[in-house]
């Protein structure tokens, strides 16, 4: 398995309450990521919301840095490690919106995008931006069809049941001929629709458990991505055979790529759960 992470500071991960994250800066952010990229994990995140309902803030976090400007400084401070929106909601942007500017990305992190979609489910957010709401996963649909015939060419032509689009320009487009794409979600939905158009899927607030029932159930092609949360924070400085028991429970899971959290109280904290994960891992960044 591959390990990627979610990266701290810029999203309040389901309202956990923040500790040295609340005042930490954009440099504590390039060290995060300077690290897990000389370890060797896949890629690192940032989610997307524009605003969270007061209502909603206790649930699902009220921080969301912007993921465009996040990962374009990230780009410019790692190497290898790969930039993963999880997720952009398709419904807020026209697909070519997210071809020029994710394909600009692509270019300037050399080809290391991976772009993580889902159709959203906050509906005061889509009120709030006035985009329709409830043909989200029909319109979903259509955005990775379209996104999937756009992203790899200047001159994208598409016609769909929602976006229809030609005889126009749009460069740069994605550096990658196949940009990945993975869908979220929580539903059995989420994973018919990665499963159909698209290459992975990275649920949420889904168990381990009930992800390896619903993939018991379908036809997983090998190259596909199933990219799964630990049920629960890693800790593998205070207790690595736990973290280890999680890994082997999430590969016999089916799962192709960790979406780790960890248990931390600092920075430093922070950075040394990376070193021990990516050693009781054996990630190829690691000392042996």
């Amino acid at each position: 398995m591959k390990i990627g992470i979610a990266t701290p500071v810029v999203t309040n991960v389901g309202g956990a309450a923040l500790g040295w994250e609340r005042d930490a800066t954009i440099e504590d952010i390039g060290r995060v990521a300077e690290t897990a990229d000389r370890l060797g994990y896949h890629f690192l995140t940032c989610s997307e919301h524009i605003g969270i309902p007061a209502s909603e803030a206790g649930r699902r976090g009220a921080r969301y840095w912007d993921p465009l400007a996040t990962l374009g400084y990230v780009a410019a401070r790692t190497e290898r490690i790969r930039l993963a929106t999880m997720t952009l909601v398709l419904g807020y942007h026209h697909p070519l919106e997210i071809v020029k500017r994710y394909g600009t990305l692509d270019h300037v992190s050399k080809g290391r995008v991976i772009l993580g979609v889902g159709v959203g489910s906050l509906k005061q957010e889509f009120d709030l931006l006035g985009v329709p709401f409830d043909d989200r996963g029909a319109r979903g649909d259509d955005a990775l069809r379209a996104l999937r015939v756009a992203l790899p060419t200047n001159e994208p032509v598409y016609e769909g049941e929602f976006y229809s689009f030609g005889g126009l320009t749009v460069d740069p487009c994605a550096l990658q001929s196949h940009m990945p794409i993975w869908v979220g979600g929580r539903t059995k939905r989420s994973l018919r629709r990665a499963l159909t158009l698209a290459d992975g899927w990275c649920p949420f607030a889904v168990s381990i458990d009930t992800a390896a029932e619903w993939l018991s159930t379908r036809d997983v092609p090998d190259c596909f991505e199933v990219v799964l949360p630990a049920d629960k924070p890693l800790d593998p400085v205070g207790n690595p055979e736990a973290a280890r028991e999680t890994l082997e429970k999430m590969a016999s899971a089916g799962t192709t790529t960790v979406f780790a959290y960890f248990a931390h109280e600092s920075l430093d904290h922070y950075l040394e759960q990376l070193h021990a994960l990516a050693e009781l891992h054996g990630l190829n960044g690691a000392p042996a």
